[in-house]
């Protein structure tokens, strides 16, 4: 056969129906396929990356753009025919669609005008025609039973009367513009006194002196801005002059000047004041001075009392220590230690009868020998039953044992320290017992156990110069005080529990309730700062003092002042309210002695007395 007539292999048709079936297409917006065929592989879109440039070029260069339409099946742009067009054309214009449908035929008259002899349907009527029904019936007596109750209310008639509404209804007839509720009256002009009369009294006339003293002050200095005048009678009387000058200025101060309404708060002066309770519902607490320690030479610094609160004991500067009958006020025993003593403490353990004794470079552990027998025979059998290890440790001080002479006088340990030792406290259960040594290192706070004759370094590096340490009464916790700021660290965890800003400048000293709950803090800038450990860390309370030495007792919190008169402080506690500090009495009876007050205050363990120590090397107690 030819060549030129050998039919050519047509094309297989690319089946272009969309298989996904009847879904709205809007799920697959944002989806590159537009759904899946019976294979279940994706049908992908069309490639449309037309910008509005590109489609704008298309527009104008594609003379069949006007017939061509998207296919939302398939994605696919379409060629309308020149069938469909007209198709669109005929139902844009209302008309039908078949182009060979005739809507004026003549119409078909299926039923005839002519009555027929049969109807069309014999059909007999329902029985519900004739008969009334139930449902309806107890529908409409429900009706009926609601609108007697009151539960339906029948619609009201309209009133087509028209309301009218008074503007004015509501103004105060004594204001000019009372319809405007934050108007604020305008100042009245002073009135007119007797130097602006026409026939003024003599003494209100100015003498020439005055005319000319009035001449030479500033307008703003003087005290008329008119000279006093005298006329024989009201008709001599000439036109003011300033009279415009005057009323413009009078508009110029009601227009320009500001006026503002300020809110009263009626407020009882009574109730800004705290409702302190009366101090005799506080009772007992110390009011008068009952007995003198006398014998020191010199101020005396420091005291502690045995937890039974029968002995008490003082350091001075004259480097003796005394220990002291609480009820007889006798000195039982005194120790000369050869240096000042910055601070005692006695054991807080009623088994143990130890005092710890702050002298110079040095802590002296003493025995003072003094209430039962059995006790401090316990105690030196106590510190005698200790065995050295086999093999010696560093310490960062050195435990001596007192020399025959020294243990004939009371004193049974010396911790030998490399820095002067400035404060010493006991921790509750009468084993260890913290240093704080004058020094800028990290060696500042030593903790010492008396059974093991044992010293360490609690801290790594310094965070301050520290003032003052002390023991939590109950809880495993160690307080640090430093020139701002108080540090509360567990001792079982060993890290820093919580950091409290005083808000002083120096702290002084330091006091915690018996409790464990409250800690107040005296600086030498005369403050007083009181923290809730439970609240926060910063101070619940902030008061002025005068330099400031705490103590506590169960139940109450308070604080003598470094001064002549010993200011007692009492910590009213109410389950109803918030605390309070209440000054209750002022306790006076210490002489000014080198500037300086009382140095010490202390409480007795049971009962509501105070001790005070002086710079007039006394001490004294209030009961």
């Amino acid at each position: 056969p030819c060549p030129a007539l050998t039919p050519l292999p047509s094309a297989p048709l690319q089946d272009i129906r969309n298989t996904v079936g009847n879904i709205p297409m809007e799920w697959y917006q944002d989806f590159p396929h537009i759904g899946y065929n019976l294979e279940g592989k994706r049908i992908y879109k069309p490639i449309r990356n037309k910008d509005e440039l590109d489609m704008f070029l298309e527009k104008m260069e594609n003379p069949d753009y006007w017939r061509t339409v998207q296919d939302k099946m398939t994605g696919a742009d379409i060629k309308l025919t020149d069938e469909q067009v007209d198709l669109v054309h005929r139902l844009q214009k209302g008309q039908f669609g078949d182009v060979h449908f005739n809507p004026y035929e003549p119409a078909v008259d299926f039923f005839t005008h002519e009555v027929m002899i049969h109807p069309v349907t014999n059909r007999p009527a329902d029985k519900r025609s004739f008969i009334p029904s139930l449902i309806e019936k107890e529908k409409v007596s429900k009706l009926v039973h609601a609108i007697k109750m009151g539960w339906i209310k029948p619609r009201k008639p309209k009133d087509d009367t028209p309301t009218y509404y008074d503007l004015w209804a509501h103004e105060d007839p004594n204001s000019i513009l009372g319809r405007h509720k934050m108007h604020v009256p305008a100042p009245k002009m002073k009135l007119p006194g007797h130097e602006e009369s026409y026939n003024p009294p003599p003494e209100y006339l100015l003498s020439e002196e005055e005319k000319l003293a009035w001449e030479q002050q500033e307008p703003a200095e003087r005290k008329l801005n008119f000279v006093p005048q005298q006329y024989r009678c009201l008709r001599a009387v000439p036109a003011y002059s300033r009279f415009i000058h005057e009323r413009f200025e009078r508009c110029l101060d009601l227009y320009l000047c500001p006026r503002q309404r300020k809110m009263r708060v009626n407020v009882d002066p009574e109730d800004l004041i705290p409702k302190l309770p009366k101090p005799r519902d506080l009772q007992p607490f110390p009011t008068t001075q009952a007995l003198v320690y006398r014998g020191h030479t010199s101020l005396v610094r420091c005291l502690s009392i045995s937890p039974s609160g029968q002995w008490l004991v003082s350091g001075s500067d004259d480097c003796t220590v005394r220990f002291w009958e609480v009820c007889t006020a006798r000195c039982m025993k005194t120790l000369p230690v050869g240096g000042v003593v910055k601070s005692v403490a006695w054991n807080p353990n009623p088994t143990i009868c130890l005092v710890a004794i702050c002298v110079e470079q040095s802590v002296l552990l003493v025995n003072p020998c003094l209430g039962d027998k059995l006790l401090y025979g316990a105690t030196d059998q106590l510190l005698e039953s200790y065995v050295a290890p086999e093999e010696e440790r560093v310490q960062p001080v050195q435990w001596v044992m007192a020399t025959m002479e020294e243990h004939s006088k009371g004193v049974r340990l010396v911790i030998q320290h490399s820095k002067a030792v400035k404060q010493v406290t006991w921790h509750g259960k009468g084993d260890y017992f913290a240093s704080v040594v004058s020094d800028n290192s990290n060696m500042q706070v030593l903790i010492h156990q008396t059974s093991k004759r044992w010293s360490q370094n609690p801290f790594r590096k310094s965070k301050g110069l520290v003032q003052c340490v002390l023991f939590h009464p109950i809880r495993p916790y160690f307080f640090v005080a430093t020139q701002r700021y108080v540090r509360v660290y567990n001792l079982l965890k060993q890290e820093l529990t919580k950091k409290l800003m005083t808000n002083c400048k120096w702290v002084s000293s330091m006091a915690i309730h018996p409790g464990g709950d409250n800690i107040i803090c005296g600086s030498y800038d005369s403050k007083l700062a009181w923290f809730d450990l439970d609240l926060s860390t910063r101070p619940y309370q902030l008061l002025r003092a005068c330099g400031v030495t705490l103590g506590g007792t169960p139940g109450r919190l308070e604080g003598g002042s470094q001064s002549p008169a010993l200011t007692c402080l009492l910590h009213h506690s109410d389950l109803l309210q918030n605390p309070l500090l209440v000054p209750v009495k002022v306790l006076k009876g210490h002489v000014l002695t080198l500037d300086l007050g009382v140095l010490d205050v202390l409480f007795h363990p049971t009962q509501p007395w105070v001790f005070s120590s002086g710079a007039d090397g006394t001490v004294r107690l209030y009961t």
